[in-house]
């Protein structure tokens, strides 16, 4: 049983999922590799992450390969509640919808956890911590997560120094795929492209600032050059 705000629009939702999974050709291999083999056959698989198209062809690479999934979204205002209502007719369970309260968020981890999972796919540590929280009974049947932000390591990393972490935790944040492709190229882009939508002015001929040049800010002064900006970049880091 699923709980998204709005059932009617999956048309649309199931548009972008169709045009997201024709535009992601890594994923279609493993897809149909995991599908033939049902290599998830028996796990329950619980996700947290930013509920939109591409996150809607992950979940339902793990559903074709078997397993049971839940997911709920890691952000109030990221969710697309169109997405989120053509993946609820797929099969996966889904909680989320935009604009969630505080308390509605914790509900919905509640729910996640509620199909006793065996496996995390975590944005910000939310799923990782929620099952400690729930007790040893739960943490106990997780093999491991995954975790995709800076944020969910460096609160992971805490918990294992204090000796709470209770299961294995792959850190998909400092993978090398991540830096390369998602830090630099992915937010290097969508940053910026936020910033204009959000203001309305075009880039070029202007004067931008770019504080930090790690692999994110290499991204957003490689873009903003591109776009036609006088790039200026500070950074503390001598090396």
């Amino acid at each position: 049983m699923s709980q998204v705000k709005d059932p009617t629009v999956s048309p649309s939702g199931r548009v972008k999922i169709e045009w997201a999974r024709d535009n992601m050709p890594v994923l279609a291999r493993i897809a149909k590799r995991f599908a033939a083999s049902k290599v998830f056959k028996g796990h329950r698989v619980a996700m947290c992450l930013h509920l939109e198209a591409k996150t809607a062809v992950l979940a339902e690479v793990f559903l074709k390969a078997g397993a049971e999934v839940a997911i709920t979204g890691s952000n109030p205002l990221s969710t697309q509640d169109d997405v989120a209502a053509a993946l609820s007719e797929t099969g996966v369970h889904v909680y989320a919808w935009r604009g969630v309260s505080d308390q509605e968020h914790a509900s919905n981890l509640d729910r996640v956890l509620s199909v006793k999972p065996d496996l995390l796919i975590d944005d910000g540590a939310e799923l990782s911590i929620a099952s400690h929280l729930k007790g040893l009974r739960l943490v106990q049947t997780i093999i491991g997560a995954c975790e995709e932000t800076t944020t969910g390591v460096s609160r992971l990393r805490a918990m294992e120094r204090e000796g709470r972490l209770k299961f294995p935790v792959i850190a998909v944040n400092d993978a090398y795929t991540k830096f390369l492709f998602d830090s630099r190229y992915g937010t290097g882009q969508s940053g910026l492209e936020g910033i204009m939508r959000a203001t309305n002015l075009l880039l070029a001929g202007r004067t931008i600032v770019v504080a930090g040049f790690g692999w994110v800010g290499r991204g957003v002064a490689l873009r903003a050059k591109g776009m036609g900006s006088r790039v200026i970049v500070t950074e503390v880091d001598p090396v």
